[in-house]
């Protein structure tokens, strides 16, 4: 059993037919999200149009139109990227439907998967009153919309989705080989599939078990190199490679935020 590198998630099925991965929201779970996110953002955009335009009332017609497109823009696009970016992908439309935004590697969203789902909500779901969303949610594997194309997401059953289980600690005899090896870009699909197996690998039978190991190791030795030493267990290779790829998400993670303090502290400085 091998697993296709650009083969959806929920397509990953184990001999004993457990799906490893997270589930797509349904189309009828995200209309209704987005006609509910729809309806709060139209009810505060009206009411920001219509108190700019009582102050704007002796104001000039074209500083007036520029006002009121720039606070047009901020609701239909700087408030739900402002949302969904501080609840890592939920609004108040998906946390009632019970979905929310992930990447395609099933992690949370970032401000610039938001901004790129913004912007591209502009277009087509404000300016075309969503009919190229729809049809493109119809005909994607998992009902995404342009926005989940160009940003790399897609929204998930959150209340169905399979808790977070820590991955298992580093195997010590491959924590140098680790250190040292080129990970590179893996499989999304791949990677999400390996930490489900890794969190539900006892509840499957051996020799399911010991099939899909090797089939998602293999799926993963073709993006690293060096391979591991030879004799290296399936499972322990795929636990080596999620960890090092974790240490270094965070590594990166931690170096981004001290430049960060370091340039807001150079700023109150100046």
């Amino acid at each position: 059993m091998s697993v296709p590198a650009g083969e959806p998630v929920g397509d990953v099925v184990t001999g004993e037919a457990v799906v490893l991965g997270l589930r797509a929201a349904s189309f009828a779970s995200r209309m209704l999200a987005a006609v509910l996110d729809a309806l709060l953002v139209g009810l505060v955009l009206a009411a920001a149009l219509w108190g700019a335009s009582a102050l704007l009332s002796q104001t000039d017609e074209a500083a007036s139109t520029a006002v009121l497109s720039a606070i047009t823009v901020l609701c239909l696009v700087g408030i739900p990227v402002a949302v969904e970016t501080a609840t890592r992908g939920r609004t108040v439309g998906k946390l009632v439907l019970g979905v929310r935004v992930v990447r395609d590697d099933g992690g949370p969203v970032r401000f610039r998967h938001s901004l790129a789902r913004g912007l591209a909500g502009l277009f087509e779901l404000w300016g075309t009153f969503g009919s190229p969303a729809i049809l493109c949610a119809l005909v994607t594997a998992r009902g995404k919309r342009f926005g989940d194309l160009l940003a790399g997401t897609y929204v998930v059953r959150e209340r169905t989705a399979a808790r977070h289980v820590p991955l298992p600690p580093m195997p010590p005899e491959l924590a140098g080989w680790a250190r040292t090896a080129d990970i590179g870009r893996l499989p999304d699909a791949s990677v999400v599939a390996a930490r489900q197996f890794l969190a539900r690998r006892s509840s499957l039978n051996p020799a399911s078990r010991t099939a899909l190991g090797l089939s998602l190791a293999d799926a993963l030795s073709a993006r690293v190199s060096p391979p591991p030493p030879a004799g290296t267990d399936p499972e322990r290779f795929l636990t080596a490679v999620l960890a090092e790829r974790r240490d270094r998400e965070l590594v990166r993670l931690e170096r981004r935020q001290a430049r960060t303090a370091e340039l807001q502290r150079s700023i109150g400085r100046g």
